[in-house]
């Protein structure tokens, strides 16, 4: 549930959280900063 609601809130600490820091992390990091859609997107996809 918690993984939920960060994935919609803070998406790359959600990632961060599951696989830590590494390319996947950067990814979902580059995603939010262009647009917030994106990121929630991949975050769920990836975790």
């Amino acid at each position: 549930m918690l993984t939920v609601i960060l994935n919609i809130l803070l998406p790359p600490l959600s990632v961060y959280l599951n696989h830590g820091f590494g390319q996947t992390f950067l990814i979902s990091l580059l995603l939010t900063l262009i647009g917030w859609l994106p990121g929630v997107i991949h975050a769920f996809i990836v975790n």
